[in-house]
């Protein structure tokens, strides 16, 4: 089973930027037609963020459109996310999964995520 790690998180100022890496082991993300990143915020449930196919079709939540930009890179055996112009509503626990894995009823097999934390 393909499992994830999660990186590049940290503390930034309202307006700024960050660049969150989710590296894969155990397999190959090549074999993984929707790659996603989630979070989950303080009191809120998980919620997927934006998802990346294999042939390059994105997909973002609303909140995020226009400012989030994901992306994979099967030989690195990664998934990327790149978020500019944060707000503190972005603050929360960043993870990523095989999208379709992660739909299952009652799944729950995360990662250890990547803090992002946006201040005012």
């Amino acid at each position: 089973q393909v499992q994830f790690v999660e990186s590049g998180g940290g503390l930034v100022q309202a307006g700024g930027s960050l660049r969150l890496t989710c590296t894969a082991s155990g397999g190959s993300i090549d074999s993984i037609d929707g790659m996603a990143w989630y979070r989950l915020a303080p009191g809120k449930q998980r919620e997927l963020v934006a998802v990346v196919a294999k042939s390059g079709t994105t997909n973002y939540h609303d909140s995020v459109k226009g400012r989030f930009t994901i992306s994979r890179d099967n030989a690195k055996n990664a998934v990327y996310l790149y978020m500019s112009s944060l707000k503190p509503e972005d603050t929360a626990i960043y993870y990523c999964n095989d999208l379709w894995v992660a739909s299952a009823p009652n799944f729950d097999s995360w990662g250890q995520g990547t803090q992002v934390t946006v201040s005012t």
